[in-house]
């Protein structure tokens, strides 16, 4: 078993339904913020961070993100046209393209200023006390992102269910134990909770900004996340 993880779970197979109709005709991954689509972005980390091995599961126009995606040679692509697994059902699905131990695993609907999100989590990634490492911004700088917190975290790191911190989208996770989820689609929220009862549920606090492109209206913000950044 690796580890440290050199595979990445790319979720790319959402309908993308708060999008409206820009998704109607296209899937999210593809939207477009700053003339890059949002899954360049999250390939982005991935190249810089150095990571091998990359598989998306595809779901909603498959052959969309297939042809945008035909020119990179280390991507594999993990079929659910036939029902969307959501994304602890996604994971176990590619596990077999992905290889075993730990993985990074991205949302591919948010865009990142700052230290390269992968990178951050392969730094403080520990194996002999972590099952799960989720990347973290405070609700304060969560630009986007509307709702309640999702996590809370102590000093030594360990978080558990609570309001001040917001779940990014980017974590390291070992799925051991995935394949005992007796439903076939389900959320990772399942595995977390399995973790979090055994101690080893862990986070860490983006140092850069982060913005929640899941809704067109978060489109702007997003842009104007990117624009600051590069004028500092």
């Amino acid at each position: 078993m690796r580890p440290v993880p050199d595979a990445l779970m790319l979720f790319a197979a959402g309908l993308g339904t708060r999008m409206g109709v820009l998704t109607s005709q296209r899937p999210k991954p593809l939207i477009e913020v700053g003339d890059k689509a949002l899954i360049d972005h999250a390939l982005t980390l991935a190249d810089q961070a150095g990571i091998r091995h990359v598989t998306a599961n595809l779901h909603y126009y498959p052959e969309q993100i297939r042809s945008h995606l035909s020119d990179r040679q280390n991507i594999s692509f993990s079929d659910e046209t036939d029902a969307l697994l959501e994304t602890g059902g996604g994971l176990r699905k590619a596990l077999n393209l992905l290889g075993p131990g730990p993985v990074y695993t991205l949302n591919t609907d948010a865009v990142w200023t700052g230290t390269n999100a992968l990178s951050e989590l392969r730094s403080r990634w520990d194996p002999n006390t972590m099952s799960a490492l989720l990347l973290l911004v405070p609700k304060a700088r969560a630009t986007g992102h509307s709702g309640s917190g999702d996590f809370d975290l102590d000093q030594s790191g360990r978080i558990r269910r609570g309001k001040d911190y917001v779940y990014t989208g980017a974590q390291i996770i070992n799925p051991e134990g995935i394949e005992n989820v007796s439903d076939r689609a389900f959320s990772l929220n399942v595995l977390w909770d399995r973790i979090l009862a055994d101690g080893r549920l862990f986070g860490c606090v983006h140092s850069g900004g982060w913005c929640d492109v899941g809704r067109s209206d978060s489109i702007p913000l997003a842009e104007a996340l990117i624009a600051g950044a590069a004028d500092v």
